[in-house]
């Protein structure tokens, strides 16, 4: 009969043990790690944190003058210490003015350091987020970044300055509070105090609940937000094949998880709140009682039982807005983790940056590349060469590969196997990576003009630029002709994502962007692609004219390209294969 109850002690202690090491190690150990890099924002405005919980802690203080100057106006009045009418009078007025000026200097201390830390954690994030590995940042949708980058951060830097400096004025509030209840009574300090138990015992279950909810409702916002920038940046296509109301549906099915998320959390505060408040009255109501008891014993006056009543309700009061900062705690662990998740992408290798052209020109080589998003390769075993002076053309299937080796030369992604390098004039090599982007100047798919001017939109990729390089770069991209007939010229303004423009201006001004960079590599993928045929042979043949040691590499489907290029590659079947001009016209033309 023994070992049965050993072995159920010993069951019994091992599960109270790995629910205390749950408890520790995955609830409370994460939420103080997040709180560790929340106050490693705030302490550079300690002295101002350390102002805001002074002037809290003195409000609070000239909260308990006023009581016992209310109680003593309240003996006056009933025939005790009329003599000092005057000053009482004059304590509770000054008490009332000084904690209003104090209530407007927390306001605004308060406003002050979350505008600062907001600032703060943006501008660190946001300098990680566009240094961050590129396929790590991939997996985050933009709608997420930006819920994350804004709703998160606010969270984050409004409660990190009140959070703290609100838990130790509650403190000091509670403990002085129950001080001087102690001071005139023993037994209606306890009674004052007794609701504080039942919320300490429920205090971890109310800590893992509540955290749940923050997260859910946080992982809805974010797809929400989600869903919306993808919508609102795709509405041509949206539009064209009439899935307007589809798009609707699937709007509103995303707003009815957010409202359920939100109603979950608003049933479970209410159900708590209501427990809270019910306990909160009958300790109320105790205190009432005995406080009727005292004063029909004649133990107490009229001012003491008033005093003893609305520090009573202060006491539980405090109490409870010491529990309410818990979930303000939840929340902002619960946005911190989401923002450290972003932190904590892994860094783009940056390699030696290159500031300043080399001489003699750059050389683009890839040496038994291999290379894959996931399972599968996309490129395998390949091998890729453009020199100074050349106009390189990649050709084949859309989805093969071709934006990928694109990719691999911007050393935006990197190879699992071989290398991609850059061979300078002297014969001196360095890997692709974050640093070598500045010798290259790149023209991708689809529309990249943002909003602005279109003097703003070139002089972003080189700031000194005069209106006469501007021009020049215009002219060169066959683009000065419908630039010059805009109100404004250069100062004309375009809206996101060039609206205003046809694509095929919007094509010509990004060429002239990437031609004012001067960089000694040019990257164009599908850059002409909605130029006439006519216009994209200017365009080439003036760049090669004009900028006779540049390296060029477009991608392409057009047979009418390849006549100005010195090489051809195809990428189909995960390889890079050189091919000779006959082949290249006669598979150009089967894509």
């Amino acid at each position: 009969m023994a070992q049965p109850d050993k072995k159920r002690t010993a069951l019994g202690s091992e599960t109270l043990g790995a629910l205390l090491r749950r408890w520790q190690e995955g609830t409370f150990g994460e939420l103080l790690e997040d709180w560790r890099w929340i106050f490693s924002y705030t302490k550079h405005y300690r002295r101002a944190v350390l102002c805001y919980v002074l002037l809290g802690i003195t409000s609070a203080s000239l909260g308990l003058v006023s009581a016992v100057a209310s109680k003593a106006s309240i003996d006056i009045i009933t025939g005790f210490q009329t003599s000092k009418l005057g000053v009482v009078a004059a304590i509770m007025v000054s008490s009332a003015l000084m904690s209003l000026l104090l209530r407007s200097l927390i306001s605004r201390v308060s406003t002050r350091i979350s505008l600062y830390v907001t600032n703060d954690i943006q501008a660190a994030l946001f300098e990680k987020i566009l240094d961050a590995d590129y396929l790590a940042l991939s997996g985050y949708s933009s709608g997420d970044l930006l819920s994350r980058f804004n709703s998160d951060i606010t969270t984050v830097a409004g409660n990190a300055i009140s959070w703290l400096p609100n838990l130790l004025i509650g403190l000091y509030t509670f403990a002085a509070t129950f001080l001087v209840i102690l001071h005139y009574d023993r037994v209606m300090a306890l009674i004052a105090l007794a609701s504080a138990p039942f919320l300490l015992l429920s205090s971890r279950y109310l800590l893992g609940r509540m955290r749940r909810h923050n997260r859910r409702m946080k992982e809805m916002a974010s797809q929400l937000m989600a869903y919306e920038v993808e919508t609102f940046g795709n509405l041509d296509t949206i539009k064209s094949f009439g899935l307007m109301e589809r798009y609707g549906r699937g709007l509103r099915r995303r707003q009815e998880a957010f409202k359920k998320a939100n109603l979950d959390y608003n049933l479970f505060s209410i159900k708590t709140d209501a427990v809270i408040s019910a306990l909160g009255s009958a300790v109320q109501l105790a205190a009432f009682g005995y406080c009727l008891y005292l004063l029909w014993s004649g133990r107490i006056v009229y001012g003491t039982m008033t005093l003893f009543l609305s520090q009573s309700v202060k006491l539980s009061t405090t109490f409870s807005s010491l529990v309410g900062v818990v979930p303000a705690f939840l929340t902002s662990a619960v946005s911190a983790r989401r923002i450290r998740e972003l932190e904590q992408l892994e860094r783009e290798p940056r390699g030696q940056a290159q500031d300043t052209a080399p001489t003699g020109g750059v050389s683009v080589r890839a040496e038994g590349v291999t290379f894959s998003y996931g399972p599968g390769r996309v490129i395998f075993d390949s091998a890729f060469q453009a020199e100074p002076g050349e106009i390189v053309a990649l050709i084949g299937p859309s989805g093969q590969g071709k934006t990928t080796l694109i990719r691999l030369i911007l050393g935006l992604v990197r190879p699992q196997a071989g290398r991609v390098f850059l061979r300078f004039g002297g014969g001196e090599e360095e890997v692709v990576g974050a640093g070598t982007r500045q010798l290259i100047a790149y023209v991708p798919q689809g529309n990249t003009i943002l909003s602005g001017t279109i003097a703003e939109n070139l002089l972003m990729v080189k700031e000194d630029a005069t209106r006469e390089q501007m021009e020049e770069a215009l002219r060169l991209a066959c683009a000065w002709e419908f630039v010059e007939k805009l109100p404004g010229g250069l100062d004309a303004g375009v809206g996101e994502r060039g609206r205003g423009l046809s694509e095929g201006q919007a094509q010509r001004l990004a060429i002239a962007r990437a031609i004012l960079k001067d960089a000694p590599v040019l990257l164009l993928d599908e850059a002409t692609s909605a130029l006439d045929v006519a216009t994209e042979r200017r365009v080439l043949r003036g760049i090669a004219a004009r900028c006779p040691g540049k390296t060029c590499i477009v991608t392409t489907h057009r047979p009418s390209v390849l006549g100005l290029c010195r090489r051809v590659y195809c990428v189909t079947d995960g390889r890079v294969t050189e091919l000779d001009r006959e082949e290249s016209r006669r598979l150009t033309m089967e894509f």
